[in-house]
């Protein structure tokens, strides 16, 4: 077990500020902005390719990469001697999604999920992993999953479409099973990419982002927002995209109007990730009940990057109503420092977000003022 000790590094924070600068080198971190009265600084700066994230019953916080095929595990996250970070799995697929349930660490690579039990009190001596279910698509296109256990104590999986756009069967949907691997069934259909999903801590309704098809210009279609208050929903892929935008090769086969709508659009090739609704008491007071999202940020959009960074959905009477930038700065012009990945709240009510590319985890505090 590869084991490192880090010192909490502040960054450097303006948080009157109307712009973040750039930072020169995209291995060091970025001036970050938030709100007045928060805070942001480096809570780790050493989990290269650090995406998905789950928190143990224990504090042990996990964290998965895409490209590394690595999982990490970090305690001591208020240490005064700072977090120490443990390599717990090494060599897998893809290990893009980690959830935690029941005192196990599940983790999903392209065609299999895996259950590492009783892992927290044995961090020392890893024990061999119990395979879940092993007949996912191989497919490595959209092949990567996000996991969740949802309030019905099922494991949500997403199948992501294996293409920019097409219809294949068995694909684009989100899956649930039972924490053993089985009973296995399709919960939503028409979901191209999503790599988030959480449910609202009043109602227990499924909320999640989708990925938007490219090659449709740089303004269209929007990536979504998506509300799943019970199985059995189309959300209109490969044939409707944004809610109202025709696909110019699969619309004519069906009409939008079949389909449910986003609840709300995030703009065109921002790619949101990893959402969590607030529900703890540092923030103030109107931001409980909000949802946060990661924005990875665009690839190949022409008239400039877009996403790469953190944005806050206002709610109100159970619908999503609005976006606004909660913390940014990891792109300036079109510089790019970092790209944030997931959101996970801990139990002070602190934010944290990974950081693929920085190889980082950021944590967000109030401190009023």
């Amino acid at each position: 077990m590869a084991k490192s000790r880090f010192s909490f590094a502040a960054v450097v924070v303006l948080a009157a500020s109307l712009q973040a600068a750039c930072a020169e080198d995209p291995h060091e971190p970025a001036k970050l902005v938030v709100p007045a009265g928060f805070n942001i600084e480096v809570l780790v700066d050493d989990v290269p390719n650090a995406r998905s994230m789950a928190l143990g019953d224990q504090g042990t916080l996990f964290v998965s990469t895409r490209k590394l095929g690595k999982v990490y595990a970090v305690t001591g996250l208020d240490s005064a001697d700072g977090p120490v970070v443990t390599t717990v799995a090494d060599g897998m697929n893809v290990p893009n999604g980690v959830a935690f349930h029941d005192g196990a660490l599940y983790v999903a690579e392209i065609s299999r999920v895996l259950r590492f039990p009783g892992i927290e009190s044995r961090l020392d001596e890893i024990p061999a992993p119990e395979v879940v279910r092993d007949d996912f698509p191989t497919d490595g296109h959209h092949g990567w999953k996000y996991i969740a256990f949802g309030p019905d104590g099922k494991l949500y999986v997403p199948i992501g479409a294996p293409c920019n756009v097409c219809d294949e069967a068995g694909y684009a949907v989100i899956m649930r099973m039972n924490a053993d691997g089985s009973g296995l069934e399709v919960f939503a259909e028409g979901v191209r990419n999503s790599v988030g999903f959480t449910w609202h801590p009043d109602t227990g309704e499924m909320w999640f982002t989708d990925n938007g098809r490219d090659w449709m210009g740089d303004d269209i279609p929007d990536c979504e927002l998506n509300h799943a208050p019970r199985a059995g929903m189309h959300f209109g892929f490969p044939y409707c995209h944004g809610g109202d935008i025709v696909d110019p090769e699969y619309g004519d086969s069906r009409k939008c109007g079949e389909f449910t709508p986003p609840a709300l659009g995030l703009g065109a090739h921002v790619a949101p990730l990893g959402i969590e609704f607030y529900t703890g008491e540092m923030f103030p007071a109107e931001y409980r009940g909000q949802a946060f999202i990661a924005e990875h940020g665009s690839w190949n959009r022409e008239a400039g990057k877009v996403g790469y960074q953190v944005v806050l959905v206002r709610m109100k009477d159970g619908r999503a109503v609005g976006k606004e930038p909660f913390a940014y700065g990891w792109l300036a012009g079109d510089e790019v420092s970092g790209r944030p990945v997931d959101v996970l709240q801990l139990a002070d009510g602190s934010l944290l977000v990974s950081d693929d590319l920085g190889g980082r985890i950021y944590r967000i505090t109030y401190r009023g003022g």
